[in-house]
């Protein structure tokens, strides 16, 4: 099985193209079937995402360039700048992966966040467009932060 396990910057037409969603794409390890049905893999540093458009190099030297492909997701917008700022702490407040655009929040499609964000006034429709999220603040690191501390009362030493 042919293994694209290298991230190159070329501009050579790649070889082999594969359309993956947001979560196949932050896999350090996974089986594709390429665009043109070659089955092969990829294998990746953990904690990497591939983005719209990277490409990777296998040992036999063919490229293969990822595409981000469309998934169901939620479109949220709005005029306001205040009411934009706080649906992004609203929606970052729920933990939930989310691309910022200009006055506009895409989310993978929740119905529960959809109601929150139309009651706060946002305009929000479902699509079928590639998501691409924010890499969050420990993602240039190895560093990950669980939620096993306590919000309680401070300690004292």
């Amino acid at each position: 099985m042919l293994i694209f396990s290298e991230l190159v910057d070329t501009l050579d037409t790649p070889k082999h193209q594969v359309a993956l969603s947001f979560h196949e794409r932050t896999k350090g390890r996974i089986r594709i079937t390429t665009l043109a049905g070659l089955d092969a893999g990829i294998h990746i540093e953990r904690g990497q995402i591939l983005n719209n458009g990277q490409k990777l190099l296998s040992d036999t030297g063919e490229v293969l360039e990822v595409l981000a492909m469309a998934e169901s997701v939620s479109l949220a917008t709005t005029d306001s700048s205040l009411l934009f700022a706080k649906a992004c702490y609203h929606v970052g407040n729920r933990h939930a992966e989310v691309q910022i655009g200009d006055q506009e929040l895409v989310y993978l499609h929740d119905h529960v966040m959809d109601d929150m964000l139309r009651q706060l006034g946002l305009d929000v429709s479902a699509q079928q467009l590639p998501f691409q999220p924010e890499n969050g603040a420990y993602a240039a690191g190895s560093h990950s932060h669980g939620h096993s501390h306590d919000h309680s009362e401070p300690h004292e030493h």
